[in-house]
Formats: C-alpha cells, sequence, structure tokens
C-alpha cells in the first residue's frame, strides 16, 4: 500500500487506463481496502468511439468508486479524426517503433486529439487537490503508442514541474505534493496486458478501437492493431471479443 490520501484515475474505457485504474486500487490496498480513496475521472467530447464511456461506467462500477464525466465542447479538439466525421480514421498504416528521445521522425497521426493530455490532466489536477488528495494516475505509454507527444516522458515531467508551481499544494507542501503517477510509461502493450492480468483488472470490460462498427471494433485502427498484437504476444484471447 502506499501512503497517500487518496487518487483521481483518468479513466477512458480502454486498455491502458482500466489497468492503470487497478494499479492504482491495488496500491491503496483493494480488494482488502473496500473504501478505496479514488475517483475516476472521464470526458465526453463526442468522440467517435464514444461507446468508451459506456465501458468506463460500468469499470468504475466494477470497483465501487465515484466516478466523473466531464462534458467538453466538441470545438475544443478540431482537426482531430477521433472528433470530426469529415476525417476518416486511418486503417492499417501503422509503423510500430519504440519511442527514444532520439527518434524524431515519428509521425504524428491525424487520431492526436491536440491537447488532449494537457485538459484532462489539468482537470485532475483541479480534482486531486480540490478533494485534498495527492496522486494522479494517468494510463500513458512511451513503447507501444502511435507518437502522440502528450505521451511521452518529457510532457509528464513538464506537467509535473507545472502542478508543482501552479498549485497552492504544491507551493505550501513542496515538490511533488500532487503526484503524476504513469505506472505504464515504459511498458509495451504486452506488458500491461500481463500487468493488468495480475492486478485483477476487469479487461472483458474494456474497449480500445478508434472507430467501432456499431460498437464493435474495428480491428484496423491503431489501437486495434496494438491491442490485438499485445494479446497475440501474451497468448490469449481478447476476453472483450468473446
Amino acid at each position: 500500500m502506499v501512503k497517500s490520501k487518496g487518487a483521481v484515475v483518468l479513466l477512458s474505457g480502454g486498455l491502458d487506463s482500466t489497468t492503470c485504474l487497478y494499479i492504482a486500487a491495488r496500491d491503496f490496498g483493494y480488494p482488502k481496502n473496500k473504501k478505496i480513496p479514488l475517483i475516476a475521472l472521464s470526458f465526453d467530447y463526442s468522440q467517435k468511439h464514444k461507446i468508451e464511456l459506456t465501458k468506463s461506467k460500468k469499470i468504475a462500477k466494477d470497483l465501487g468508486i465515484p466516478h466523473f464525466i466531464q462534458k467538453l465542447d466538441p470545438n475544443f479538439f478540431l482537426g482531430s479524426s477521433l472528433t470530426e466525421k469529415r476525417i476518416r480514421v486511418p486503417k492499417n498504416q501503422i509503423k510500430i517503433k519504440g519511442y527514444s528521445p532520439t527518434n524524431k521522425d515519428l509521425e504524428i497521426p491525424n487520431t492526436y486529439v491536440p491537447g488532449r493530455n494537457i485538459l484532462f490532466l489539468s482537470f485532475a489536477l483541479s480534482l486531486a487537490e480540490g478533494h485534498g488528495y495527492d496522486a494522479i494516475y494517468i494510463g500513458v505509454n512511451a513503447l507501444d503508442y502511435s507518437g502522440y507527444p502528450d505521451c511521452r516522458p518529457e510532457f509528464i515531467h513538464a506537467f509535473q514541474k507545472m502542478a508543482n508551481l501552479g498549485t497552492k499544494k504544491g507551493v505550501v507542501a513542496g515538490e511533488n505534493s500532487i503526484k503524476i503517477k504513469t505506472p505504464l510509461l515504459d511498458l509495451g502493450k504486452k506488458e500491461i496486458i500481463q500487468k493488468g492480468l495480475e492486478v485483477g483488472a476487469p479487461l472483458h470490460l474494456t474497449h480500445s478501437c478508434y472507430d467501432p462498427v456499431r460498437g464493435k471494433p474495428c480491428g484496423k485502427c491503431d489501437s486495434c492493431i496494438l491491442r490485438r498484437k499485445g494479446f497475440m504476444e501474451v497468448g490469449i484471447e481478447d476476453p472483450a471479443l468473446g
């Protein structure tokens, strides 16, 4: 168990964020501790994969924790294939590369949502400080990812510095008084799935597809490909497809 007053966990309803949530729950003594000081935070920004919100509700309910869904005007996030109907989600185009500080040739796909994690973490920071919590969990990872700039270690470090400087808690209590925790940062999809199974995350409830068809994964977008690759490497069937 961690010595912490509580945490806000960013929960999309996907594989990574759900695993991250259950890592946080384990850190706080779940399942022995039935009153876990956790809040799940999700966002409705009229995303094409809005079914993830239905999944996130079920996941938070499964764990028995409060779940906040923040509605955002979709005009905050223009220029992304995840939010604009006129922009098609790319299919069968992913280049699976590992992140490195010197790798400058990663192409940022149109599934990037402008400033999304900056805004999401800012909401989480306000929520955590207001509730007197001292941690935020986010399921970003820098290995099996699509090249998003707001999933990189540099971004997390910069946001942590901003949180230290820009909150009363940071100024009064000192550096990292609200800690941004990224337990999946250095894991690939295979390792994330293994970690999810280890902590008892309900992977069968998760949704990862960017462009679902009648609620079913398309099987061809970056997210579907990475998920399928991960389960194949673990050697098990994806429980969400059963």
